[in-house]
């Protein structure tokens, strides 16, 4: 059995107004398809342009090993020339990926080959992050941490997108003190006898093409999978509903740090404690 997915709604283009209309307000999923057509970047950013400007870079890389208490968050397993990277990338699946890389900074020239769009959000303008992944490797499932409003774009191939709304969190076995769920649950192929809430989840699907934007509203779930080897930019805004602007807040200052403290002080026996409660909690959830 798979998802009985919804396509998130499709449109060519979309002005300020209307977004912010049917789309922010409601807080609603949305690709635009056109968004990039008339920014340097749609004809120039490749591989073999980003190898030209940015190969001699070293670059942090991720992969999908399960969570390890003697690293912190967001820890690298390996560096790499992006140069190398590339070529890496095109060569031959691998699971390594760039996640949430501020390239830009590195790169200034690169800064010169979008625009930021006009859709009624405050952007963080010092805040384009870069991803990169090669055919067939993914992003767990996760929401931010800031509970932001997030605008991804696309670029050199293929990439699906599974998001789910922050109502179905109830079911998504999520870890306790983090904004991950269940490492080991296979949203490629999900197992509905071992993760029965899963059923309960209202999950919507974009296959985002060179150029294509999808809008994630604030603390959307979110898995992404390369199809093919390609990279992407998310540009942000803060959180507009106020409960989720308190939960950001508290989620960055305080949540997290008190994780990092019982990592510290519990070890492996903490990670372990927090996956048992997640099914536990969820399975009595859907009990009642």
């Amino acid at each position: 059995m798979n998802f009985n997915f919804t396509e998130v709604e499709r449109v060519e283009s979309i002005s300020a107004k209307d977004f912010q209309k049917y789309y922010v307000k409601p807080q609603k999923p949305v690709v635009v398809e056109r968004i990039t057509e008339d920014w340097p970047a749609y004809e120039k950013w490749n591989f073999e342009y980003i190898k030209q400007v940015a190969g001699d870079k070293v670059v942090p890389l991720y992969n999908n090993d399960p969570v390890d208490y003697t690293k912190k968050v967001n820890e690298p397993v390996a560096k790499m020339k992006m140069s190398e990277y590339v070529d890496l990338l095109q060569s031959q699946p691998t699971d390594l990926r760039i996640f949430l890389y501020n390239l830009m900074s590195q790169v200034p020239q690169l800064q010169q080959d979008y625009k930021m769009p006009d859709l009624g959000l405050n952007l963080f303008k010092s805040m384009p992050m870069l991803f990169f992944g090669g055919e067939g490797s993914n992003v767990f499932m996760h929401y931010d941490i800031d509970l932001a409003n997030i605008l991804h774009f696309h670029f050199a191939g293929e990439k699906r997108c599974i998001i789910v709304p922050p109502e179905d969190t109830k079911y998504m076995y999520k870890i306790p003190h983090s904004v991950i769920c269940r490492e080991d649950i296979d949203f490629d192929h999900p197992d509905f006898d071992k993760w029965p809430a899963l059923k309960n989840i209202n999950p919507m699907v974009a296959d985002l093409k060179h150029g294509e934007m999808l809008y994630m509203p604030e603390g959307w779930w979110h898995y992404m999978k390369y199809l093919t080897p390609g990279f992407s930019m998310s540009l942000r805004s803060l959180a507009h509903k106020p409960k989720n602007l308190s939960e950001a807040i508290y989620n960055i200052f305080l949540m997290r740090t008190y994780d990092n403290v019982m990592r510290k002080l519990k070890g492996q026996d903490w990670i372990d404690e927090k996956n048992k409660r997640a099914i536990t909690k969820t399975n009595k959830l859907i009990a009642q």
